[in-house]
């Protein structure tokens, strides 16, 4: 799945870019850039809606089970399935037909997309003429394959050959004059963007959870030196440390145990019936015969623990707790929701001002100004707050992204176009990796590095991306 979206990215630029009037290309592909963010809130709402529902679940026979995240695959294949679909329907980029030197049928499409224009204008007697096509020189790269003496496999060696020596030309003209210097600068925009805002963006949910985590272990209850005796657990112990206890011919029935630690306690003639239990341990403690049915208290939740004359009948292993018993994952795809839905306003305001203050003034600004809104970090103390500043940043650099986006389209000739869109998308996955490692590994250790790290790589980006060329009057080459 992550190569044929890699794949389809870089495609999906280039064609819209190239059935577009100047006059509205910068608008009009703020707008495509929005359908990403549709299809981020489709897929966490989604996510949201049905994943957290294991009820939503049914059989083909014994082999096959589709429990609820299978149905949110299927879910969220269909829009897949429909774009498919749609491209059917969907005429060559004349553009391309002329680099190939088919004129014929990129003038039938551009008279088509003519037609449909002056139609939309209220003016469909005008007749589409052309007096001039400029085409580049064909240069015919393959050799006669029919030709070569051999095999079958070998003239597909030969074929596969040519075109991946092809791919390799194609990709080292990106860094040919007159492109160049460009592809250096977006190189250093794109990574800088991409580091920055995928770094937070793992960042945040996690420093988030360890607020949580911190809050949650504050208020942790402790009981120290128990003695219970014939004694029934029918309910539910939650966040607490039990420590030095002894528990003499009780029963634990049909319990949930949510974060709950035993520490040097003594377990006899005890029985575990129906036990479902979340972040639960018992360390150093001693079990004498006791005995376990259909518990999920599998061998690595006893720390250190002794069991002597002990039973398990019907151990269940896995996580058993629901997502209705488990509050922290429903707040995991709430938070994704959250800031998914904030880049809209972002979306919104960029398609609308992309043709009006130019690609340029959009893509340093909002850089900019998403490393300047990092430094409210500082005062994330609150789940509140690091959620209101998530939504803050995702709303500053969507704009950074819509406008990069339209500038590298318009920087690139059409034989260049999808492989520099392509190779630049890919050092965004890559700093992305890179980003996710770094500002991983500081969650709960330091907010200095990882702040101060985010500023000065989109502040540095967005410097960097005042000095690219204005594309906003320029033709596509």
């Amino acid at each position: 799945s992550p190569f044929r979206i890699g794949g389809a990215m870089p495609t999906v630029f280039s064609y819209f870019s190239e059935v577009l009037a100047r006059e509205k290309r910068g608008e009009h592909l703020s707008w495509l850039c929005m359908f990403w963010m549709i299809g981020g809130i489709y897929a966490s709402a989604m996510a949201w809606a049905i994943i957290p529902h294991y009820g939503w679940s049914f059989s083909m026979g014994s082999a096959y089970q589709f429990h609820s995240w299978r149905v949110f695959v299927i879910v969220c294949a269909l829009p897949c399935v429909s774009s498919v679909v749609a491209l059917t329907f969907m005429p060559e980029s004349p553009r391309f037909l002329l680099e190939v030197g088919k004129h014929d049928e990129a003038w039938m499409i551009l008279k088509q997309i003519h037609d449909t224009n002056m139609r939309a204008r209220g003016q469909p007697e005008k007749v589409f003429t052309v007096t001039r096509i400029k085409t580049p020189k064909q240069i015919d790269e393959l050799i006669e394959i029919e030709s070569d003496t051999g095999t079958w496999y070998r003239r597909c060696f030969v074929r596969i050959r040519t075109e991946l020596y092809g791919i390799w030309l194609t990709f080292m003209r990106c860094f040919n004059y007159p492109v160049k210097d460009n592809t250096i600068k977006l190189t250093a925009v794109w990574f800088t963007l991409s580091f920055g805002y995928y770094g937070l963006s793992v960042w945040f949910p996690d420093v988030i959870k360890h607020l949580q985590s911190d809050e949650y272990a504050s208020r942790v209850k402790h009981f120290r030196n128990e003695e219970v005796s014939h004694f029934v657990f029918n309910f539910t112990l939650e966040n607490q440390i039990h420590s030095n206890g002894e528990y003499i011919n009780d029963r634990f029935i049909m319990m949930k145990f949510k974060s709950v630690t035993f520490e040097d306690s003594l377990f006899k003639n005890c029985v575990f019936e129906d036990i479902t239990s979340l972040n639960t341990y018992f360390r150093n403690c001693t079990f004498v015969n006791t005995t376990f049915y259909n518990t999920d208290l599998e061998q690595y939740k006893f720390v250190d623990s002794e069991l002597i004359n002990c039973t398990f009948f019907h151990i269940r292993t896995g996580c058993q707790i629901s997502f209705d018993d488990d509050y922290s994952a429903y707040w995991i795809y709430f938070v994704n929701f959250l800031g998914t839905l904030a880049v809209l306003p972002g979306n919104i305001v960029s398609a609308l001002l992309m043709d009006r203050i130019g690609r340029l003034t959009m893509l340093g600004g909002s850089m900019v100004l998403s490393g300047i809104s990092c430094f409210f970090l500082w005062f994330g103390t609150s789940e509140s707050m690091m959620i209101g500043m998530l939504c803050l940043y995702n709303g500053l650099t969507i704009s950074a992204w819509n406008s990069l986006d339209v500038i590298t389209v318009e920087l690139y000739p059409t034989d260049r176009r999808a492989t520099g869109f392509g190779f630049l998308n890919a050092l965004c996955k890559a700093a992305a990796v890179l980003g996710n490692l770094i500002f991983g590994s500081l969650v709960g250790i330091t907010k200095a590095i990882p702040i101060l790290l985010a500023s000065t790589v989109l502040v540095c980006g967005g410097l960097v991306g005042l000095r690219l060329p204005d594309t906003r009057t320029q033709v596509l080459m």
